[in-house]
């Protein structure tokens, strides 16, 4: 009997039509397009302008796009994981609205948190339930609205962030592709350098707290940046010789959209064509928990079966890993 991995069968996106470009931004706070471009590579990013629409409005659409091009019955589906740094409430899961509002009534469903790592322990999750047969269907979506915490007045957060979502549906495979491995880590020490402090149960907000803007986003960039820069590279070089990988042998990578300079790093530490790396950021900036689906709705024209793709992402916490993963399908 041949073993059965876990492999995407299906991808689908959204972002939003706002488009909020630098030189948009430029009217907004003090920077310009160049010191912008030059630094993270981003020109533009979606934004979700409209009022009570959060992240499951985003993890709907994608759901739904995916869902409308490959004619899967939602009463199929048997789990659907929302990852996630921006649920819509506190309490009520993100992923349980969506499941529903797609019309997977049969799935049970919930909301997964590890910053801009997100998508990625997903995957690792996704796959230990199909690899031990508990489920055959599993939606894994990727969404944030990362503007609903956004200060439009710190230049060193607001030129970074977009909205957007992504969706994968996992299922089994016995031909040997999909998840081959994976390598995962968290160090608590980080959380520090790349949080929204107020908010949470430790300090929640109070009006003075809320008129002094502390339930904003907060990043020290050159920690994390630093950080980002070893610890992605660093676990996509691991993963390659754990593999015995070679530069030839990987189709593409697909790296954690947050700044062009540390995707470039990860590029230059497994000796990666320009070619082979998938990029986006240009277009939509860090969607956080969305940027690896949405590098996969972008690029899925151009995968084939067997492409063995190296996945990397950092995020706060501090969380990182990388996984390998051989594509199970012609587009």
């Amino acid at each position: 009997m041949s073993k059965i991995t876990a492999a995407i069968t299906a991808v689908g996106g959204y972002v939003p039509e706002y488009v909020l470009t630098n030189k948009i931004l430029e009217t907004m706070v003090e920077t310009n397009d160049e010191w912008i471009t030059s630094r993270t590579g981003i020109k533009e990013r979606r934004i979700l302008k409209e009022d009570g629409k959060g992240t499951s409005f985003l993890a709907i659409k994608a759901a739904e796009d995916l869902i409308q091009k490959t004619g899967l019955d939602p009463k199929e589906i048997e789990l659907v994981i929302v990852c996630t740094a921006s649920p819509d409430m506190k309490a009520a899961s993100t992923a349980a609205y969506t499941a529903t509002q797609i019309g997977a009534v049969n799935a049970f469903s919930y909301d997964l948190e590890a910053a801009c790592s997100s998508f990625l322990f997903g995957m690792s999750t996704a796959t230990a339930y199909i690899e031990a047969g508990r489920y055959k269907k599993i939606l894994l979506i990727g969404a944030d609205k990362n503007s609903s915490f956004i200060n439009y007045k710190d230049r060193a957060t607001c030129i970074i962030f977009g909205d957007g979502a992504g969706a994968v549906l996992f299922e089994p495979n016995e031909e040997g592709l999909g998840l081959q491995d994976e390598l995962l880590r968290s160090n608590g020490d980080g959380r520090d350098f790349l949080q929204a402090t107020y908010g949470g149960s430790s300090y929640p907000i109070t009006e003075d707290t809320f008129n002094e803007g502390k339930h904003y986003v907060f990043q020290d960039g050159k920690t994390v940046f630093k950080n980002a820069v070893f610890n992605m590279a660093d676990v996509a070089e691991k993963i390659m010789k754990r593999n015995d990988l070679t530069n030839d042998d990987i189709s593409w990578l697909a790296a954690h959209q947050a700044n062009k300079r540390i995707i470039d790093a990860t590029a230059n530490r497994i000796e990666l064509e320009e070619d082979k790396v998938m990029m986006n950021i240009q277009r939509y900036g860090n969607t956080t928990s969305a940027t690896l689906p949405l590098l996969l709705f972008d690029y899925e024209s151009q995968l084939k079966k067997g492409d063995k793709i190296i996945f990397a992402a950092f995020g706060g916490g501090f969380t990182w890993g990388s996984i390998y993963l051989k594509w199970a399908y012609n587009s």
